[in-house]
Formats: C-alpha cells, structure tokens, sequence
C-alpha cells in the first residue's frame, strides 16, 4: 500500500511535466517567453513542492490509517473469538433451556393427570354426596325405625330381666322349701331305719303303732308262729306296704338330690347361673349315669384364653420400606396372567409415618391406576382411597393403622354386585356395593409394592411412598370368607391357594429389604 502511492505520484508529475513543457514550446518562440517560463516553473515547484506536503501528509494519514486498520483486523480477530466463545455459550444455553422445556413439559403433563384425577375424583365426589343427599331422608326414616324397633326391643329384654328375677326368687324359695322337705324326709328315714334295725322284743310292742319296719320280714315261719303262718295280719301288710314306700322315697330323694346338685327340678327350665360366694366351690359327687368330665362346674361355657403374643405365625417374609425415596419399591414381573373379576389382597401393616401410603399399584398402557391402594402425606391422611379403574375409587378408613403397630388389614372386591369390604383386626371397618360392577381389571400390566405409577414402572413422587413394614403379603383371585380373614387375623394357616405371595418377587429396588421371619414376633 506505502508503496504504490509514491509510484503514482512520480508518474503524475513526469506527466504534468512533459505537457507544460510541449505548451510553451507552441505558444511562444524561445526568446520571448523564457521570462514567464522561469516563472511558471517557480511557480510550478512551489505547487509541485505544496503538493509533495500535501502528499506527504496524506502519506502519513495513510500510514496512520493502516496502522489503525491493522489494529482493526485485530480488534476483528478477537471480535470473532468472542463471538465464537458467545456462540458456544448460546448453544450450552440453548441446549440446557432445551432439556428444562422438556422437564417442564413432563411435570406440565404430570400435572395435567394429576389434575385430571383430581378432577375426576372430585366429581365422584359431588355424586357420592348427591347419592347421600337423596338417601338421607329414608336413611333417616330406617335409622329411626331401627331405634324405635331397639327402644321396644331394650323394653322388652327389661321385662324378661324382671320376670327372670322374679322366677329366681320363686325358685330359691322351692329349693328351700324342698331342702326343708328333704331334711324332714331324712329324719323319718333315719327314724324308721332304727325302727326296723331295733330287737325283736321291742318291735312286737309296736306292730300296731306301724312304724316298725320289717324285721318281721327277717324272721322264718317257724319264728312267726302259727297265726303268721296262716296268713298275714293287716298290720303286717302296712309295715310291708311302710317298707316298700320307704324304699320309694328313698329313689326319690336320691333323684331330687342329683338334680338340686344339676341345679333343675322336674318340669322346670334350670336357674341361670348366679353370682358364686367367694371361696373355691365344694366338688359334688356325680350322679348315677353322668358322666364325668373332670372340669368344674361352670366351666362348659367358659371362653378360650387368648392367643398369647408371638403365635402368629403365618408370615413367611417381610418387607422393610425404610424411608420415602421414588427408588423404594418392590415389583412382580410379569403382574396378573389373567383378568381378574375378584380378588383378595391381605398383609400385616406396621408404620410409623403420620400416613400409610401407597400398599399396591397396578397400571397398564391405557390406565395408570387399574389397581391402587393409593395414600399420600396429604390430608386426608386417615384414609386410603381403593382405585379401580381410574376415576373410580372409594375410600377406606385408615386411621387405627398409624400406631406403630402390627395391624392385619384385607381388601376383598367382587365384580358381581360391585361389593367390596375392608377387614382390620378381623372386624369390619368398611364395605360397600356398586363400585365397578360388571369390570374385569385387565392381564399384562406392571405391579408394584410400595410407590404409586403415573407411568407403567415409573412417575414415582415421594409424597405417595410406603414407609414401614409389609408381612405376609398374599393376593387371591377370589373373594375371602370372614371365617378365612379370621383364621388369618388369629394365626392360623394362609387360605388356599393364593395367586401372588411376598416369595413371588422378582425385584427389590432402592433400600428396600426382604426379611424371612415365620411368625410376626420375629419381624421386627
């Protein structure tokens, strides 16, 4: 660039320098105009030398400029490094934007179930409250009836308890009556008996006073004498007739005996049992025929002693949900072979959260919530709400469960009537008809303990974990009998043939553990 300039400019003054000269060469002979040409060379140089300044000066403008420019190419360079560095950071940035849209995108999705549900629920809500409001009055008008059916029944127990007292009375005077009865039989018997254990000589003085017995029966007919030979005296006949209704008597009183021992006369319904003197009973000797036990009296009817603690022993395994982490849960793969039109879900429950959470979670690809017992640390927490088939859930009291003890709970569906019911402890602490009558909850879909799904497998949160203990967890693809639920309740074996048990597992995740103990003393 320097270069040129000074190259262009040599040539502009040769140029300039040649046409001035052929100029004045044609204007004027050499003579007469040399003056003026001197003049104009003069003056030619000093513009020649103003323009070299000037050049010269532009020059170092120009050499200033390309100074500047380097330093603008320069200043370029690092303009495009940083516009790379900027690039660089806008396409991190684009990228971490790019994947919080699509977090955000998943909760917004979430969320959408979530309130869809709660949507749902909140209408099966509204109609479960008009269900109630049409049927308050005739509920009421039935809990009326049966308070006034109870009121009557209540008056006329009183009325029985009345009577009864009385019949008691009546019947502890008989007995002292007939014990006063007894006494005075016993004293004639006693009296007759030395009677008749008396000498002869003795007897013969009163034969007719007919109270001696039969000593006369002992003696032979030699003894008798000829007139007893001959036949018998009408005294005779009345001592015989004496001995025969002392032995009577005698039956009888043997018989009124073991029955006032039985405690119930002839023809008469026994006393109830009264309230026994204090003091251990005296032990009454058996009557003929009966038969010997070896228990005391009032002891038939008597209940059995409780089970002692630690005699449950149908267990088998437990599992131990330690805290309220989305990786805690226990999964059996594949879940249900076969549609189920009724089932049977039992287990022991210990937690000690304020809630009970999710127990069970069953979801396919149409449906997240086929099967759940659904709890979550939100209010309320008392209760457990039983899905089947999302909307349609009902809800079950929980709240004796959040003691910090061993609890045995069952869940028995029927698609049959729609009838469900809800065992604590052997009693009934819910049921309840209608509730998907007619459904078939569907094979092939993901079963889970311990975490409720959004998705099938996953959308875990951990408001809606199980924190506790899960003991002898076992399913049935049938509906349970009470009697069943209380052999469980009590220890006795598991029922028959079970579809799905704690040793069915096929997967533990997270810090959950699988625990063998055989009776719930040892699962601690």
């Amino acid at each position: 660039m320097v270069s040129v300039a000074p190259r262009l400019l040599l040539t502009f003054l040769m140029v300039a320098g040649v046409s001035l000269q052929g100029s004045q060469s044609q204007q004027a002979p050499p003579g007469q105009r040399q003056k003026p040409f001197f003049e104009r060379f003069r003056r030619l140089e000093e513009q020649f030398r103003r323009f070299q300044e000037v050049s010269l000066v532009q020059l170092q403008e120009i050499a200033a400029n390309l100074n500047v420019s380097s330093g603008v190419h320069a200043s370029f360079r690092l303009l495009e490094d940083k516009q790379e560095a900027q690039a660089s950071a806008a396409n991190a940035t684009h990228a971490a934007l790019h994947e919080e849209l699509q977090q955000l995108r998943s909760w917004v999705k979430k969320l959408q179930n979530q309130t869809r549900k709660g949507a749902a629920r909140v209408r099966t809500l509204e109609e479960s409250l008009r269900e109630r409001e049409q049927r308050g009055p005739a509920e009421r008008e039935e809990q009326q009836a049966l308070l006034a059916n109870l009121t009557r029944e209540v008056s006329r127990l009183q009325d029985d308890s009345q009577a009864l007292r009385a019949g008691q009375g009546s019947l502890r005077k008989g007995l002292e009556s007939l014990q006063d009865a007894l006494k005075t039989q016993g004293a004639k018997l006693a009296e007759l008996e030395q009677l008749a254990q008396a000498p002869l000589e003795h007897n013969e003085v009163l034969l007719s006073s007919a109270l001696a017995a039969a000593p006369l029966r002992s003696r032979s007919p030699v003894q008798r004498g000829p007139e007893e030979a001959a036949g018998q005296s009408r005294a005779l006949k009345k001592l015989r007739a004496k001995h025969r209704q002392r032995k009577k008597l005698q039956q009888q009183n043997r018989l009124l005996a073991a029955q006032a021992q039985n405690g119930s006369l002839p023809g008469q319904k026994p006393p109830l049992q009264e309230k026994e003197p204090e003091g251990p009973p005296r032990p009454e000797p058996p009557s003929p025929g009966q038969e010997v036990t070896g228990k005391a009296p009032g002891e038939q009817g008597e209940p059995k002693a409780p089970h002692p603690p630690g005699t449950i022993c149908n267990v088998g395994a437990m599992l131990v949900f330690p805290n309220a982490s989305t990786e805690n849960f226990a999964a059996f793969e594949p879940g249900f072979r076969s549609g189920l039109l009724e089932f049977s879900l039992c287990s022991w429950v210990r937690t000690s959260a304020r809630y009970l959470g999710t127990i069970l979670s069953y979801a396919t690809e149409d449906n997240d919530n086929k099967l759940v017992l659904h709890g979550r640390d939100a209010a309320p927490r008392s209760a457990l709400h039983f899905v089947i088939g999302d909307p349609a859930f009902r809800e079950l009291p929980v709240g004796r469960l959040l003691d910090g003890r061993w609890h045995h709970v069952c869940v028995i569906w029927s698609s049959l009537q729609g009838r469900y019911w809800f065992f604590v402890d052997r009693r009934l602490a819910g049921m309840g008809s209608r509730f998907r009558k007619g459904y078939e909850i569907p094979a092939g879909g993901s079963l889970l303990l311990g975490q409720e799904q959004d998705t099938p497998g996953g959308g875990f949160e951990p408001s809606e974990a199980f924190v506790g203990r899960l003991a002898g967890l076992a399913l049935w693809d049938r509906a349970l009998s009470p009697g069943e639920v209380s052999g469980m309740a009590i220890g006795k074996g598991l029922p028959r043939s079970p579809l799905l048990s704690l040793a069915n597992l096929t997967k533990l995740s997270g810090a959950v553990q699988k625990v063998s103990c055989s009776c719930l003393e040892h699962c601690l």
